[in-house]
């Protein structure tokens, strides 16, 4: 588990991990990062408590440095990767485990089931499950069990790191799916399961989701500019939704002033722009009325909630895209 700014989640991500329904024995290592909040305190509580719970110092803070270091000091033949704002269904390890194995797979995932402690947290969860608010991928709406592109964390047999690799430490975020793209290109297999389940806590305010929203895209971005395989139709959307939306705005400012010295082909073309943001507007209100998770109150928030996802994200891909991550931080998250 890379751990960073999550004091207020650990105890419980971790208990969630000790108190798994599996026969065999587990640990749990801690990769450390350079928190500014309590973190380290609880982390230092829990490993005195209970000693399966190991730490380790990752003074860079980068996910994917942690977590390589997590693993190299962990001591078993199942690696499952976890989150500190997770908390995994007591018979995770065991459903992933037999999953791994009954399929001849080499890295299991399975659903993420976005929870909420407030109501705008469980708006936003209610936005991760919609196929409006995050695009559809199988492990947040679910979907039949079989070979998937990626998994959400993973439940990985040690031996594929030995074979393939550990996680590349230039992708700040998306390195899980670069890590799955270099399982399927050496003819190992990566799995979804719906019976697996992990509930998982977003962020529960407008500035860190836009920040996370933001670093997400720009690293998807990063991950389509180097790899043909990590570019789809999804991913396109939401930046031509923005454009669209954008100088559809413009015109329905600036065209009533100008409109008489205009052709009337361009003014056709500007009342036809003009409908981007009242379809982008309109779908928005579609997707919070239908969805199933939220309260009359929590579609109201989607309200705003859909397009704090969806701005950041596609200026980010684009940015991503374009001229690469950069270094890219995730400045919800990292708090100093």
């Amino acid at each position: 588990m890379p751990v960073l700014n999550e004091a207020d989640y650990l105890r419980e991500a971790v208990a969630s991990v000790l108190s798994q329904e599996y026969e065999g024995d587990k640990e749990i290592v801690l990769a450390l990062g350079p928190s500014v909040d309590a973190t380290d305190e609880v982390a230092a509580e829990l490993a005195a408590e209970d000693p399966r719970v190991k730490l380790v110092h990752n003074p860079m803070g980068r996910t994917p440095i942690g977590l390589n270091l997590a693993i190299k000091a962990s001591s078993y033949p199942i690696i499952v990767r976890v989150d500190a704002h997770s908390e995994l269904e007591p018979t995770y390890t065991a459903r992933g485990i037999e999953t791994l194995f009954r399929v001849d797979a080499h890295d299991v995932g399975g659903l993420m089931d976005a929870r909420g402690k407030n109501s705008l947290q469980r708006a936003v969860a209610a936005a991760y499950h919609s196929p409006w608010g995050m695009g559809g991928a199988a492990y947040h709406n679910g979907g039949p069990e079989g070979p998937a592109e990626s998994a959400y964390l993973g439940i990985f047999r040690r031996e594929i790191f030995d074979e393939v690799g550990y996680y590349d430490e230039t992708l700040w975020r998306a390195q899980d799916w670069e890590l799955c793209l270099r399982i399927r290109q050496a003819g190992r297999k990566v799995w979804f399961d719906p019976e697996l389940s992990t509930g998982y806590y977003p962020r529960d305010d407008f500035k860190s989701l836009a920040a996370q929203s933001y670093a997400s895209g720009i690293w998807r971005g990063e991950i389509a500019r180097r790899y043909p395989d990590g570019k789809s139709l999804r991913h396109d959307l939401p930046p031509l939704m923005v454009a669209g939306t954008t100088i559809g705005l413009i015109a329905w400012i600036l065209q009533p002033s100008i409109s008489h010295r205009l052709p009337r082909s361009i003014n056709v073309v500007l009342n036809l722009v003009k409908a981007a943001p009242v379809v982008y507007a309109a779908l928005v209100v579609f997707a919070a009325a239908r969805s199933k998770r939220a309260s009359t109150f929590e579609k109201l928030l989607l309200l705003r909630v859909l397009p704090t996802i969806h701005f950041p994200w596609a200026i980010g891909f684009v940015k991503g895209r374009v001229r690469g991550a950069q270094g890219a931080l995730d400045k919800g998250r990292v708090r100093s």
